[in-house]
């Protein structure tokens, strides 16, 4: 039992973290690959100092993952878990509609 509450806290964690429009349209421009603060704050159209809470609230969770390159930082997602997730809300709402398939729950119950 331990264990379960345990999970459902990380779950919580994590579904807390990606309950927000820029974090989530974040993540969702990672899945194709790492990239650098100028190339998300384009994505985003928001400001640098915005973008950098959002992006260290990702990082507490442990979503992401930045790397230094000189003057440049990238970014990537950090772990399968969130690759997994994350690529599975992708494709839900994130990719092309023509990619994109609406979850009903007689799909979400097979």
């Amino acid at each position: 039992m331990d264990e379960l509450l345990e999970n459902a806290k990380r779950a919580s964690r994590f579904l807390k973290a990606i309950a927000n429009e820029n974090r989530l349209i974040i993540l969702c421009s990672l899945v194709d690959g790492e990239k650098s603060v100028s190339e998300l704050e384009t994505v985003l159209g928001i400001r640098q100092p915005s973008l950098s809470q959002q992006l260290a609230r990702l990082r507490s969770e442990e979503l992401v993952a930045a790397r230094r390159d000189s003057k440049h930082v990238y970014y990537r997602l950090a772990s399968e878990e969130a690759k997994k997730i994350v690529e599975l809300l992708y494709v839900m709402f994130c990719a092309s509609p023509s990619a994109q398939k609406q979850p009903t729950v007689k799909n979400l119950n097979k």
